[in-house]
């Protein structure tokens, strides 16, 4: 058995993107020189790192377990970090050779409350009630990308669905067509080399359709932001960005797309000439997100820990909240925009109002890093200005929270992902949440009834 340190590298660079560091993959990619490397990343299964880990601790604990004389003993569970330690192995195997009991099948006691876990900070979890998994029937499986899709978006007014993936390539699915698979347009991301279009070999990682749903945009980490129709011809090439784009989107009127980057800088840029309007160079860090507010005014966050309100036109933020400990991954202004919600590695969701400078609410209840956040179509300014404006915010502790946002407090938590949860989703009325997760799954919850109501794999 064998491998090289470029092997390591790779596994260590797509565990980080996976895991949702896309700042931290990008760098650890530049300093290993992964783009130099001949590995062919599609063929790369997703979790390799995790899975032959997970291999090495159970192939350990094989060696505690089983006897000299090839009886298997009864072993407590290793720890990843206990395996690497030779003195804690050598102590295990002398403590299981010293208690040599053989494995004997008994059932589980189920009564006991060991397995409780008890949390505070919400006032009631959202029952998994009569759940179903969606059958094949009734799903339609789009294959055709050749490594990871990071980012799906709906066409607002088409039966179109667009999405971006680690192949370099986004692509545009036309879920109109009858068959049992969608037909597909190839939107390759190509960068000038020596005179010819080359595919740039970057991951595409944010997308978003202009309201009509005639023009999409996308970022790539090749620092290129795009323009396309819906026929998939290459409208306008954006280019100001130095590094990644992390985050991009149109405003509503259709004028502009925003976007963000890992050079510190947010740009507007003006969608029918491509040309760069203005470049905002506030943050002293990675800029990861942006959200309008207004056709001509939008908030943007950072790894800086630090969030700019800033308009077209002027020299400095408008606006500046400070408050996080760690970095701000993702921004959503309210559908009236007047209030913005923050989630951070800090674990914390904050609620900030420009009418003041520091948060309207700090809303503590998760235990690690929040991934992302999303506003319910409700309330004022909606087309369901009755139902109540929700929050909800995805986290890595493998939960979903929902927030009453007038009040501060969290009204329900999704607990049944196993896995950090990376995207979160309203219906167009409301009713309905989907979550997506690391462990695979896709649950989909019944926001007024407080139920999981259909799971899909």
């Amino acid at each position: 058995m064998s491998f090289s340190s470029d092997e390591v590298n790779f596994l260590v660079y797509r565990y980080l993107q996976e895991s949702g560091f896309a700042h931290s993959a990008y760098t650890f990619g530049i300093e290993s020189h992964i783009s130099q490397s001949n590995i062919n990343g599609a063929l790369v299964p997703p979790a390799a790192l995790l899975n032959i880990i997970q291999k090495g601790l159970q192939y350990t604990e094989a060696e505690i377990s089983i006897g000299e004389d090839g009886s298997e003993r009864v072993i407590e569970s290793l720890s990843l970090i206990d395996a690497v330690m030779p003195d804690v192995v050598e102590s295990r195997k002398q403590q299981a050779a010293a208690k040599n009991h053989p494995i004997k099948n008994e059932p589980s006691n189920t009564n006991g409350d060991d397995g409780a876990l008890t949390l505070t900070n919400h006032t009631e979890p959202m029952e998994i009630d009569g759940a179903l998994e969606i059958p094949s029937s009734k799903t339609t499986v789009l294959r055709g990308h050749e490594s990871e899709v990071f980012i799906c978006a709906w066409n607002p007014t088409n039966d179109l669905l667009a999405s971006g993936s680690g192949d370099s390539t986004a692509r545009i699915w036309n879920m109109n067509d009858n068959s049992n698979s969608a037909n597909q347009l190839v939107l390759r991301h190509c960068i000038q080399r020596g005179g010819t279009e080359v595919p740039s070999n970057k991951d595409v990682t944010s997308l978003d359709w202009n309201c009509d749903g005639t023009l999409l945009a996308t970022g790539s980490y090749d620092g290129f932001a795009r323009i396309w129709s819906t026929e998939g011809r290459l409208v306008s090439t954006l280019g100001q960005h130095k590094g990644p784009i992390f985050a991009l989107k149109w405003n509503k009127k259709g004028n502009y797309i925003l976007s963000a980057g890992v050079d510190k800088t947010t740009i507007i840029w003006d969608a029918s000439s491509g040309h760069c309007t203005q470049q905002f160079a506030f943050h002293s860090a990675p800029a990861l997100d942006v959200d309008w507010q207004s056709n001509n005014s939008f908030a943007s966050c950072s790894t800086d820990q630090c969030i700019h309100v800033c308009r077209l036109g002027a020299d400095k933020p408008t606006k500046t909240f400070q408050g996080h400990t760690n970095e701000v991954n993702a921004i959503k202004w309210d559908p009236q925009g007047t209030l913005l919600a923050s989630c951070s590695d800090d674990m914390t969701l904050k609620i900030w109002s420009m009418k003041q400078d520091t948060c309207v609410h700090d809303l503590q209840a998760h235990n690690k890093e929040i991934y992302t956040i999303k506003w319910s179509p409700t309330g004022p300014g909606t087309n369901n200005p009755n139902a109540p404006l929700i929050l909800a915010s995805a986290s890595f502790d493998s939960t979903v929270r929902l927030w009453d946002v007038e009040r501060g407090v969290c009204i329900h938590t999704l607990t049944s992902h196993q896995e950090p949860v990376y995207s979160v989703a309203f219906s167009p009325d409301g009713h309905y949440l989907a979550s997506g997760s690391f462990d695979k799954c896709v649950h989909i919850w019944n926001v007024q009834v407080r139920a999981c109501i259909s799971c899909g794999l």
